[in-house]
């Protein structure tokens, strides 16, 4: 139960226990880094897509503590002052070293973090701060709005940690290791959707809902054909064969500038961490959390970037789905086949705000990305089960392919 869907509408007990399995998660994946990494002082290169370790950790308990320890109008939900003023940390410094909108992304590199024992520490002590609150805490939707947020919060920044152990290449327990693997996908044919009326959105006095899902809407759909799964590995080695990567035409113009600056720094001519193609079998050998693994054709395409599940599909004569698209058959086509949750699935859609958009206190989350960013649906393996929500929206920009991402498509 506490990892499940259900944990968006969960109470205190429930929530609690949560928090706790949330807690126990980070430190374990924690563990991983601090394995490899502690003998070096926890030094990684200055990457735009990951944190340094030791801000990855602090952060978690300093927002549990900002939105819940710190804030005295918790109470109050959706309806607290972002901006108003906060209790002092039990941790000085702890504003300066792990406020994301005050501490801009590549001066983390250079700050005087507390080692892993303190960071640890802080985590402990937060958690404990955060269980007595909630025991004390009233039952309703406002009242256990913040304790929701703070455990889905945890949950997203637990998948960082994992898809940054792979971006740097670290060695994981065998365990993590066989989870962090998509499984294989029993294939089938395209679904047909047919056309409706789709009320999109979280509606209200259902739970949790994040503020880029309210509010609902109506949205007339057309009839739609859509990919059952994802996009395989041996339908993607098909497009690498006939010279995909080398066609212009299949390309938007700035996914075409963005291959041309990656095969120039890195001579990459293929998704990310990708050593060989097997065009006959469609099975590729790509690295795996620093070892190559071989991956079956009737695996899900994985680490490719927007840009190139849009070429994929121009060369395949498809398109991607729309967000609506998706949900409506994520909702309606389960027992047809429609399966989602072994990658994060690029959109077709930019991310943008519903109508009636307004942010919730945590201002940072949404609004800033709107029309920058694009939309993905779904979930991955390296996903908490409590996260996977056939509404929820992740969003990254284009040229990301460091996450644990693919995509499916949809006909013309």
């Amino acid at each position: 139960m506490i990892d499940s869907p259900l944990m968006r509408s969960a109470g205190r007990e429930l929530l609690s226990l949560a928090l706790m399995d949330a807690r126990n998660h980070t430190l374990h994946l924690f563990g991983q880094y601090q394995k490899a990494l502690e003998g070096v002082g926890f030094v990684v290169p200055q990457l735009a897509t990951i944190n340094p370790p030791l801000w990855e950790l602090g952060h978690v308990g300093w927002f549990q503590e900002f939105w819940i320890g710190r804030n005295m109008q918790r109470a109050l939900g959706t309806r607290c002052a972002p901006d108003h003023t906060r209790l002092a940390s039990i941790e000085p410094n702890a504003d300066s070293w792990w406020d994301s909108s005050r501490v801009p992304h590549d001066t983390r590199w250079a700050l005087a973090l507390p080692d892993a024992g303190s960071c640890r520490a802080y985590l402990l002590d937060t958690l404990e701060s955060t269980l007595d609150l909630l025991e004390k805490a009233g039952d309703g939707d406002d009242a256990l709005y913040f304790y929701r947020l703070c455990l889905f919060h945890e949950d997203m920044h637990a998948e960082a940690l994992a898809y940054g152990a792979q971006t740097l290449g670290l060695l994981l327990d065998k365990p993590l290791v066989a989870a962090f693997t998509p499984a294989s996908l029993a294939l089938q044919g395209p679904v047909l959707v047919p056309a409706t009326v789709w009320q999109m959105g979280s509606p209200a006095g259902g739970g949790f809902a994040f503020d880029n899902e309210k509010a609902v809407h109506a949205i007339s759909v057309p009839e739609f054909e859509i990919d059952a799964q994802p996009v395989t590995w041996a339908q993607f080695v098909e497009f690498v064969d006939d010279g995909g990567y080398d066609r212009q035409e299949l390309w938007h113009p700035d996914g075409w500038s963005w291959l041309q600056a990656l095969a120039a720094g890195e001579g990459r001519r293929g998704p990310r961490y990708v050593e060989e193609i097997g065009v006959a079998s469609g099975a590729v050998m790509q690295t795996r959390f620093g070892q190559p693994m071989r991956l079956a054709g009737n695996q899900p395409v994985m680490h490719v970037s927007w840009w190139e599940a849009d070429a994929w599909c121009r060369w395949a004569g498809r398109r991607l789905p729309a967000e609506v698209e998706w949900e409506v058959a994520a909702h309606t086509a389960a027992r047809r086949g429609f399966r989602w949750g072994d990658v994060w699935e690029w959109m077709g859609t930019t991310f943008r705000p519903y109508p009636g958009f307004l942010p919730d206190p945590y201002r940072d989350y949404s609004e800033p990305w709107f029309g920058s960013h694009k939309v993905l649906r779904g979930a991955s393996f390296a996903t908490r089960a409590r996260m996977k929500s056939p509404r929820f929206r992740n969003f990254y920009l284009p040229e990301r392919d460091d996450i644990f991402c693919g995509f499916r498509s949809c006909a013309l």
